[in-house]
């Protein structure tokens, strides 16, 4: 996402309305029920960690599923894989409030609902962030960390990225009912191109309108109301930690062409997780996993089965 995005330069200024605190929402976290899919077709070693996965903001568990297919079928010895939706995405309920310590107690709470003692994790972007802070709060349920383009610095992305414009335009998406989930998504991809230029960012986003089996409506899938609403206080923003720090193994992987993780991070990176490395790789966006895969799922197999790592 560190491409030209847009091509109307007025949109650029749309500022998220109505921002709330977080400090104001959180009160007491209640957690949500997550959905997710666990991967577990070949005998899993029960004594090894499993493995949970957290895409990122837009995103979903279906992102997933074919990099959860080879982890589990390539960790030796052999790992259930959880891929999760996070609230407000995919099949996962819809809330009000959004911030990395809300998806953190639905983490923990999964955690007890699936008996889940410790697992390694995966997050990207958004996900990456709420896998950060729950190794940080709750290191006993972390093995090891692989974090996917994101770091705990403050922003998120590059200024290039208006986030907030994305979520406006797709709320501003007009299709009616008689039209086929292929022909709302084609008039979808259409009228988002009047702001966004990239043809793959738009496929990504449309990935989440879906047509009601009850009245034939379109809807978007992900929460775009509270997504909107928390965005600057809850997604842009990673906490104040203080002086905690994750001990366990960590791996940062970054696109080269990605500005998520930059050179002024690495100190922040390494005070909190000082046993951790950075790779990057070569060619690569911000969705490193999907644009190059292959590589991305070495590194994380190499990671995860402990070869030369660490």
């Amino acid at each position: 996402m560190n491409r030209k995005l847009l091509k109307n330069a007025s949109l650029c200024n749309i500022l998220v309305k109505n921002q709330l605190s977080t400090s104001s929402q959180l009160g007491s976290v209640n957690p949500v029920d997550l959905s997710y899919n666990v991967y577990e077709n070949n005998p899993s070693d029960e004594l090894t960690p499993p493995v949970l996965i957290l895409h990122g903001l837009f995103g979903s568990k279906l992102n997933w599923n074919s990099l959860s297919k080879a982890f589990h079928q390539k960790t030796k010895p052999t790992r259930k894989i959880y891929s999760i939706d996070a609230r407000n995405h995919g099949e996962s309920p819809h809330s009000k409030v959004h911030s990395y310590e809300h998806m953190v107690a639905d983490l923990v709470a999964l955690y007890k609902k699936l008996n889940i003692g410790k697992a390694s994790v995966i997050g990207h972007s958004m996900g990456g962030r709420a896998m950060m802070l729950l190794a940080l709060q709750y290191p006993h349920l972390v093995d090891r960390a692989v974090i996917v383009d994101i770091s705990p610095a403050p922003g998120i992305g590059t200024n290039k990225t208006n986030i907030p414009l994305f979520l406006q335009s797709m709320k501003l998406i007009q299709v009616s009912s008689d039209h086929t989930i292929h022909q709302a998504r084609k008039i979808a991809d259409e009228q988002l191109s009047r702001i966004i230029d990239e043809k793959p960012l738009r496929d990504f986003l449309i990935t989440n309108l879906v047509k009601s089996p009850d009245d034939g409506s379109f809807r978007w899938r992900i929460n775009l109301d509270a997504l909107e609403r928390n965005f600057i206080s809850g997604v842009a923003r990673f906490p104040d930690v203080g002086k905690i720090r994750f001990e366990g193994p960590t791996l940062f992987i970054a696109g080269e062409k990605s500005d998520y993780i930059q050179q002024k991070d690495i100190p922040v990176i390494k005070q909190l997780f000082p046993n951790s490395e950075i790779r990057f790789v070569e060619g690569a966006g911000h969705w490193v996993h999907s644009e190059k895969s292959a590589e991305f799922a070495k590194l994380v197999l190499d990671f995860l089965n402990d070869i030369n790592s660490h």
